[in-house]
């Protein structure tokens, strides 16, 4: 089945000092790096934001305006997906520990539902951590909500948070978070190593 990918890189990331958070590194690999890594067979895979050099296949937009918030972002990014394409994964551009193997099993889980989406270790939703339908994901693009969660349908699969050392779903908003990340990957440098191939 053929499937894309949308990564939303933008953010002003105010709480880590403005800096390009996407960019940021955990065990040497950039943040971007390493969740395009979880998605190497996508096609496209579409990166929103402004971030630099990015491997040849890669292909760059912004919202318009730019920093207008994740929903532009992501009508952006869904708008260079061709209509052929079945499946979207949507992903924050900050998951240090995403694989392909979550992936698959967001589109596995898809089934019949319009979206799948990750669970944290709390069972809170993952918005940006999801499958969609490309046609359901158009649709709910249609809202005039600014929050990535008002997109969710009411079929929606969820997917638990694999039994792993490293929290998949972990996202790197704060110096805390990105600490964190940095900790987990320095005490799990195998499994680390082993969650994304970081494409440099």
């Amino acid at each position: 089945m053929t499937f894309a990918a949308v990564v939303l890189a933008g953010g002003a990331a105010r709480r880590l000092g403005g800096v390009a958070k996407p960019l940021l590194t955990v065990e040497g690999s950039a943040l971007l790096a390493r969740v395009l890594a979880a998605v190497p067979d996508a096609r496209p895979r579409v990166v929103v934001g402004r971030v630099g050099e990015v491997p040849p296949d890669v292909v760059v937009t912004v919202e318009d305006p730019p920093g207008a918030g994740p929903v532009p972002a992501l009508r952006a990014g869904v708008a260079l997906v061709p209509e052929d394409v079945q499946t979207v994964a949507v992903l924050a551009a900050d998951l240090p520990f995403l694989t392909s193997g979550t992936v698959r099993a967001l589109r596995t889980a898809l089934g019949d539902q319009e979206a799948a989406v990750l669970l944290d270790a709390e069972g809170r939703r993952q918005h940006l951590v999801a499958c969609w339908r490309l046609g359901a994901l158009r649709a709910a693009l249609e809202t005039t909500s600014p929050r990535v969660r008002d997109l969710y349908p009411v079929r929606t699969a969820e997917v638990p948070p694999a039994q792993a050392r490293l929290p998949e779903y972990l996202d790197c908003d704060t110096p805390a978070d990105l600490d964190l990340a940095r900790r987990l990957a320095a005490q799990n440098p195998s499994s680390s190593s082993s969650a994304s191939t970081a494409e440099r």
